[in-house]
């Protein structure tokens, strides 16, 4: 998921960097398109890091897990669920991965754990479940479109 946030903040791995994707939220209705395109980048960026450390992994999950809500509700639902049509399958299965990832903690090799920071459990992937849920609606009120 850091690969996929570098590619919009960046342009590497051959992405768009942050004024191509600006452009292609433009094009989606997603307005204002390069604050959007900040954060939809940095969710994937940030939370794949945090992920890939082992460290505030619910906040790593509820962010990767927002950034797969609006991509499900902008791009993927209207082609049905598999992914071999466009739908959301893929993204469905990065959300749970990440829910499932707070349900079991991070692992002893995470920094979560080697720093005595470790949250995990069912009600913590129900937390990050919930924030990562309603993230681009919190979005979508402090950044409404018409700004």
């Amino acid at each position: 998921m850091f690969a996929h946030g570098a590619q919009k903040l960046f342009g590497w791995f051959n992405g768009p960097g942050i004024e191509g994707l600006s452009q292609g939220f433009e094009g989606m209705g997603l307005k204002p398109a390069k604050p959007k395109a900040l954060i939809a980048g940095a969710s994937e960026a940030g939370g794949g890091a945090l992920i890939a450390l082992g460290l505030l992994t619910p906040v790593g999950a509820a962010a990767l897990i927002g950034v797969m809500r609006q991509a499900v509700e902008t791009v993927h639902i209207e082609k049905g669920f598999f992914v071999t049509e466009g739908g959301y399958e893929y993204n469905l299965l990065i959300a749970a991965a990440a829910a499932a990832l707070v349900a079991t903690g991070p692992g002893k090799w995470s920094l979560d754990e080697q720093l005595g920071t470790e949250v995990s459990g069912p009600l913590a992937a129900l937390a990050a479940v919930g924030l990562g849920l309603s993230g681009p609606k919190l979005v979508d009120r402090l950044l409404p479109a018409g700004e």
